[in-house]
């Protein structure tokens, strides 16, 4: 499969070049910032390019079978509001709309866990708990709000081109390892404003190659975040701390995640891996 890949450059994007040519795959690399390892081979090229730049990206996708997006600027704070949102909104229609001038069926995107409001909101709110894609969206900020649009965008369309299958990936703090989250997390005054969860690197890649092969019809989003919490205290202890009076599963046990993984799981055929060291 010749895959184009947005964000190239990026820390998801390296690791979905390096995982696509293990994968036997053909990659175009597409970032506005050039890749550390930019010398083209038969199997990858690289071409610098805005997400912005509609003709840019639709060049680039010729000949592709498959786009997966990562672009965007990945949380409010770092740019004038207006500039986060308008940057990831245009980017993932430009993607999506240069995919289907191409003939591309299969498309993933970055979209993420606060695309119903969660991290940047200024009183996340859960109506339940592990959160599940059937949850209400409550976003307010920006970013939260474009990758919400971005979903809304997909599922507009599929129902332009009823054979394009778009995956939407809900990540949450995507990095190396659970220690890595900690060292991260720590840092925070509010916690409770990430429910200590992380996504390792490996398996958000592993994620969306999956899904460009899966089987299933029009748009999907996933919840892909690790199975378990970074955090040494049971999740029900945490949610009696934070979260009094937010409905919980009876089948929320030990240390699981907040967040409800099991559609990729279902869906994909995907597995976070790995249980940390010490956990039952």
């Amino acid at each position: 499969m010749k895959i184009a890949i947005t964000g190239a450059s990026g820390g998801i994007g390296r690791a979905l070049v390096k995982e696509a040519e293990t994968r036997g795959h053909t990659v175009v690399g597409i970032d506005r910032v050039e890749h550390p390892d930019a010398a083209e081979t038969d199997r990858r090229r690289f071409v610098l390019a805005e997400t912005d730049d509609f003709e840019a990206l639709k060049n680039a996708f010729a000949g592709c079978d498959a786009v997966i997006h990562m672009a965007a600027i990945p949380s409010p704070g770092r740019l004038p509001d207006h500039v986060v949102h308008n940057n990831n909104v245009v980017g993932s229609y430009n993607v999506l709309q240069a995919a289907a001038e191409n003939g591309i069926l299969r498309v993933c995107q970055a979209s993420s866990v606060n695309a119903i409001g969660h991290a940047f909101s200024r009183q996340p709110r859960y109506d339940y708990l592990p959160i599940d894609e059937q949850h209400p969206n409550y976003s307010e900020d920006p970013y939260s709000l474009s990758k919400w649009i971005c979903e809304q965008q997909a599922d507009a369309f599929v129902r332009r081109y009823p054979d394009m299958k778009i995956a939407s990936m809900r990540f949450h703090l995507v990095c190396d390892n659970r220690e890595q989250a900690i060292s991260y997390y720590t840092s925070y005054a509010e916690p409770l404003k990430h429910l200590w969860a992380y996504t390792r690197r490996d398996a958000a890649a592993d994620a969306c190659l999956l899904s460009l092969e899966a089987n299933f019809e029009g748009h999907e989003a996933f919840y892909v975040v690790s199975p378990e919490t970074w955090s040494d205290t049971p999740s029900r202890e945490l949610a009696a701390e934070y979260l009094p009076g937010v409905s919980l599963r009876d089948d929320w046990t030990g240390y699981q995640s907040f967040f409800d993984s099991s559609k990729a799981e279902r869906m994909l055929g995907w597995s976070h891996g790995h249980v940390p060291e010490g956990r039952p």
